[in-house]
């Protein structure tokens, strides 16, 4: 029996969403991203007591997992909330929490 056998794809989905908001930086960034109007396009490692390279490993889990988007804007990155995605997490933790 394998894992695929007894999940559904919505436990898949807010099992990744949740690893990528499994830390105290990454629900930071979140935060702060879902409080922009628009695309974050500061430095985050600014705001941020940590090394570039930690906080880029950070950026990436959120990317991976589809909350957040980033452009390239030489020389900065812009970030922002992917918007259906981050509607979908919120959506399966009400319902799970419901439970």
């Amino acid at each position: 029996m394998d894992i695929k056998s007894v999940t559904t794809d919505k436990q898949i989905r807010m099992a990744r969403y949740a690893k990528a908001l499994g830390h105290p930086i990454r629900m930071y960034v979140m935060e702060l991203l879902s409080k922009q109007s628009c695309c974050y396009s500061g430095n985050l490692s600014d705001e941020l007591p940590i090394a570039k390279s930690t906080l880029s490993q950070h950026l990436k889990e959120l990317k991976d997992a589809g909350l957040i988007q980033g452009e390239i804007e030489a020389p900065r990155i812009k970030y922002c909330i992917q918007k259906e995605n981050w509607k979908e997490a919120q959506q399966l933790f009400k319902q799970f929490f419901k439970l």
